[in-house]
């Protein structure tokens, strides 16, 4: 008899595989956003590119990427840090103690900067650097003092060039020739001039430790390491690479975020939809149940059956889910290269773990679903198995209504308390608000299909037998429609507050471009300008020109033990505070805006949230993680649009790798002026810039959409999957119908009604608690009102009727054909 529970439930598989499908393809879509995610979380702690230009250098020494920002003490001790948003350099000094390390040979300083000629860009390092990459002379002598060494740009020995480097345009001497003329344009420079002219006065990039013979990198590594403390990080094998593209600590939040945060959420909703899935299937065989406990089976082994059918089913599912999880991983990195996130060299990581995350979450999340919806017809009594299972159960339950109510008003009150905060704090609430609602949703799913039957199924009275029939039917078999409803609703919250909020924010950043910018032209050029362009740009016609060096800085947020750094779009500025008035209206709302040093303009957002006002000091971390304390002179309500942050270019120009301004905006220029910025760059019109940078945040809000798509698409599938397990467990009732009198035609027609009406309470209700998200979280983050476009929204809206309608109409045009 022990073996009787395995032999049903081998037998249910086997002999009504139809009723295992739902749950199968639940599973399976569990099992494809868990690997998923999976799989970018995992490539995210295990990212590394290999050396390339420190290849030949067994161990380097680099700054931390990583501007680190610790809150509380003791236990209570975090670091809510960033990654530096250009890259952290060390002091030279640190070359000499590297060097003086016991079993090093020598160490090189290694800078990397850009020069140009004329218009053409060139890398510059020093000449130290070829200790360890290998380039040779081809013609000619290393470089002295004022000399040049150049590769791919045709020059010869012993010409004059101009090069344009940070400090303004110099003359150099050619003093030997690279690679000849085919390799990339490449500069080199005595190594302390080369550190000089790049901009960062005694900073350096890294330094390269060379070793004396028979010493191993292991053991290298250890004394340079305790020769540098605590100063710098010292790195050996493909941790090399990271030190050469600091983008991979980026990469690897950008990962580590998407796959963990992302990644939990989907995997919640995910897990979510199919339990609820399962525990339909289960619920749905209430019947079957019913009977084996009327002839005597025993709640211990209704329960081992449900056990056992979950283990013949869940683990396959879970497997071949893995598959199209590897396929979506692959296409999202690639998604993620395409676009600069990530460094090319970087590897797609995929390995048996997250496979196995996946298909045990698979196998949990049936286990226990399946045994938590079996617990009731386990446990009642053999007389009343058959007519409990003949009619909905209309108590509340005890366990899920107490938290249902108590889920939706902690969205309440966290609603409110987004809609009294500002920036990233009302965002993060925000988030809690979606999620409250949607488990209210979930745990109130009778009651809220009832309230929704009654009050959708007024119209459907008076619409004729069938509409009347099936606002009757949803009445009575509330769980039923609330199983339908529930997914549909998570379609549409999680798709339209992701998708609008994104239209919102690029809707306010439109109209604060179209109001701030009053510059006649914007020339925009990829290898920059220097200060004398800048200058010139202002020409004798009495115009007015400043230049824009476009970065981003880290500055502390939120409040209390909740602080963290985030990062805000910068200007820095080349000119005058006047100029700057002319060619941008940054709507200055208190203060008065000055670039003088220690001095910056916040966007008045960006202030709020971060707990600021004129006349504070703001801690400021700089591209390179320098920390500086600058008087906030001003805030202005045009951040989003414009910038977040507006400083001095002087100042800023000592922290990036590139000092170059990347614009340059005039007014009142001259033709002569103009044609000369021509020469240089690209000359935009105001509409054409605006244009420009909206592209450029249709860009940025790819990985929106994607999210939407991903959770929305999963969402999709979970509907009409429980749509059609409904439908097609309704043969009985649909046959029946048809025996008393019902036409074909009529039976259709009704379940067209009802799908209306699950379809259409789903998008009322995804919709209000989308709308219970954005109104908060874009208040706080623009200061305005979410902007959802009407024809959007209607496609959003009508796809999921559109579902609705045919998840239904196709297996009930099928349940008629089997039971005619």
């Amino acid at each position: 008899m022990s073996f009787v529970p395995n032999g049903l439930a081998r037998a249910a598989v086997r002999f009504k595989p139809a009723a295992f499908v739902g749950t199968f393809v639940a599973l399976a879509m569990a099992a494809f956003i868990v690997s998923a995610c999976g799989i970018l979380l995992e490539t995210g702690l295990r990212a590394s590119v290999p050396p390339v230009r420190y290849a030949d250098a067994p161990v380097v020494a680099a700054a931390d990427q990583k501007s680190h920002y610790e809150t509380g003490s003791g236990e209570d001790r975090s670091d809510n840090g960033a990654p530096v948003t250009d890259r952290a350099r060390l002091a030279d000094s640190l070359v000499a103690k590297a060097a003086s390390a016991p079993g090093a040979r020598t160490a090189v300083a290694d800078v990397t900067f850009p020069v140009k000629q004329g218009n053409k860009e060139l890398t510059a390092h020093g000449w130290g650097s070829t200790a360890f990459t290998g380039e040779k002379l081809s013609a000619g002598r290393a470089p002295g003092t004022g000399d040049v060494v150049l590769a791919g740009t045709g020059a010869r020995v012993g010409e004059r060039v101009t090069l344009t480097t940070a400090d303004g345009p110099r003359d150099f001497r050619v003093s030997g020739v690279s690679g000849g003329s085919e390799g990339a344009p490449t500069a080199w420079f005595t190594d302390s001039e080369a550190v000089q002219l790049s901009g960062h006065p005694g900073r350096v990039d890294a330094i390269a430790v060379l070793p004396k013979d028979g010493v191993t990198d292991a053991t290298l590594k250890s004394q340079v390491a305790k020769a540098l403390g605590d100063k710098a990080e010292v790195h050996t094998g493909d941790d090399r690479g990271g030190a050469e593209d600091p983008g991979l600590t980026e990469a690897e939040e950008l990962l580590t975020g998407l796959g963990g945060s992302f990644g939990g959420i989907a995997a919640m909703v995910a897990v979510f939809t199919a339990a609820a899935t399962v525990a339909l299937s289960v619920g749905q065989r209430a019947r079957e149940f019913a009977l084996l406990r009327a002839i005597g089976t025993t709640p211990r082994q209704i329960r081992r059956t449900v056990a056992t059918e979950t283990l013949l089913v869940a683990p396959l599912a879970g497997a071949l889910g893995c598959l199209p999880g590897i396929a979506l991983a692959s296409w999202w990195f690639g998604q993620l290269k395409d676009r600069d996130a990530v460094p090319e060299a970087v590897d797609l990581s995929v390995s048996f773990i997250p496979m196995a995350a996946a298909v045990g979450t698979a196998v949990l999340t049936a286990l226990l679903a399946g045994m938590m919806a079996a617990r009731r017809p386990a446990r009642i009594k053999p007389g009343q198995a058959l007519s409990e299972a003949s009619v909905e159960r209309l108590r509340p339950g005890w366990v899920r209504t107490p938290l249902g109510v108590a889920a939706a008003v902690g969205g309440v009150v966290l609603s409110g308390v987004a809609a009294n905060t500002s920036g990233d704090d009302a965002a993060n609430a925000a988030l809690g608000v979606v999620m409250l609602f949607m488990l209210a949703v979930a745990l109130l799913g009778p009651l809220v299909a009832r309230a929704c039957a009654g009050l959708f199924g007024l119209p459907l009275r008076g619409a004729g037998a069938s509409a009347s029939l099936a606002a009757a039917n949803s009445r009575s078999n509330a769980r039923r429609m609330a199983s339908a409803i529930t997914p549909i609703v998570l379609a549409m919250a999680f798709a339209s507050t992701l998708v609008f909020m994104h239209t919102s924010e690029n809707k306010v950043a439109e109209n604060q471009q179209r109001d701030g910018i009053t510059a006649d032209h914007i020339v925009a050029s990829p290898t920059g300008f220097d200060a004398s362009t800048v200058r010139e740009a202002t020409g004798p016609g009495g115009g007015s020109a400043v230049g824009l060096l476009k970065t981003s800085v880290l500055l502390p947020m939120g409040s209390g033990g909740d602080r963290y750094l985030q990062s805000a779009s910068t200007q820095a500025v080349t000119g005058t505070a006047a100029n700057l008035a002319k060619v941008q209206d940054l709507n200055v709302e208190s203060g008065r805006i000055d670039l003088g040093k220690g001095k910056v303009a916040l966007d008045a957002n960006l202030a709020g949230n971060a707990h600021l006002k004129v006349g504070d000091r703001v801690e400021l971390r700089l591209p390179d993680g320098t920390k500086t304390r600058p008087e906030v002179v001003a805030t202005y309500e045009r951040g989003l649009g414009l910038s977040q942050v507006t400083l001095g270019g002087a100042e800023m120009k000592r922290h990036v790798t590139s000092a170059f301004d990347t614009e340059i905006w005039a007014k009142g220029s001259s033709a002569a002026t103009l044609k000369q910025l021509a020469s240089q760059g690209t000359v935009l019109e105001r509409d054409d810039y605006t244009t420009a940078q909206s592209k450029d945040r249709a860009v940025q809000a790819w990985a929106n959409t994607t999210m939407a798509a991903v959770l929305g698409g999963f969402a999709a599938v979970a509907a009409a999957n429980t749509l059609v397990m409904t439908v097609l467990d309704r043969r009985r009732e649909l046959g029946t119908l048809r025996l008393i009198g019902s036409t074909r035609r009529q039976v259709l027609r009704m379940v067209r009604w009802e799908a209306l009406l699950v379809t259409c309470a789903g998008v009322v209700i995804g919709t209000a608690i989308a709308l219970a998200t954005l109104v908060p979280m874009m208040k706080g983050l623009t200061g305005e009102g979410p902007y959802i476009p009407p024809l959007l929204y209607a496609a959003f809206a009508g796809s999921a009727v559109v579902l609705g309608l045919v998840a239904t109409a196709v297996p009930a045009r099928a349940a008629l054909g089997s039971s005619t």
